[in-house]
Parts: structure tokens; sequence; C-alpha cells
């Protein structure tokens, strides 16, 4: 069975601390977090044990890295939202994403660059 990479919120949201200032010790860990998340050093310390146990983080001599990457997360995310939500669909996704919103020209080109590099040969 593989690893289960989706998130809740607050999760990704202390991940997202540390893939954005990686690697970081435990101390510089705790002060991002109440900088950015507004978090006690305590709360920093029980949500970092967790996400060691979980094996998204490690904490080896008081030094934080990730060992998943962010992609990695975004990547079953998206894939969860549009199989539960979309039935597997992926221009209902869009069709409900975009909503009646423009892109950009440059946008749709990349957008047509993406679908292009994945089509099945």
């Amino acid at each position: 069975m593989t690893k289960e990479l989706i998130l809740c919120e607050s999760d990704y949201r202390f991940m997202s601390v540390i893939w954005d200032n990686e690697p970081l010790s435990s101390g510089a860990l705790v002060e991002k977090c109440a900088q950015v998340l507004g978090w006690k050093k305590s709360t920093t310390y029980t949500m970092l044990k967790k996400l060691c146990e979980k094996g998204f983080a490690t904490n080896e001599k008081s030094m934080v890295c990730s060992l998943i990457a962010r992609e990695s997360v975004q990547k079953a995310e998206s894939e969860r939202i549009v199989e539960q939500t979309f039935s597997g669909s992926l221009p209902s996704f869009l069709v409900a994403f975009l909503g009646g919103k423009t892109i950009s020209e440059r946008e749709a080109e990349e957008l047509k660059r993406l679908i292009d590099s994945h089509k099945e040969a």
C-alpha cells in the first residue's frame, strides 16, 4: 500500500513553512511558525512530531527537512479532488475551475503546451 500523501490544511500550511525554508533548525522552525502561522512553540513541536511520524519530515540533530516533495502532495490532492468531485473528469474540473473567468493568451498557450506534452501516444 502506498503512503497517503493527502494533508489536512493545517498540516499542509506547516509543511509549506518547512518546504519554503529547509533545511532549518527546529528553533528557526518555531520562530517561522510563530511569524507565519501564529503558533506557539508547543504547537510547532507537536506538529513536527506528528509529521515526522507520518514520514513527511525529519528532525535529525535539530535540523528539520522534508521527506516528501511539495509537488507530490499537490499531485495527490489534485488527483483526489478530480476523482472525488468530478468523477475523474479533468475537462469537468477545468470548466468548474474556470467558471466564466478568462485567462491570458500566455496562460492559454502554457495550458496547450502542458496538454500536448501529456497526450497519450
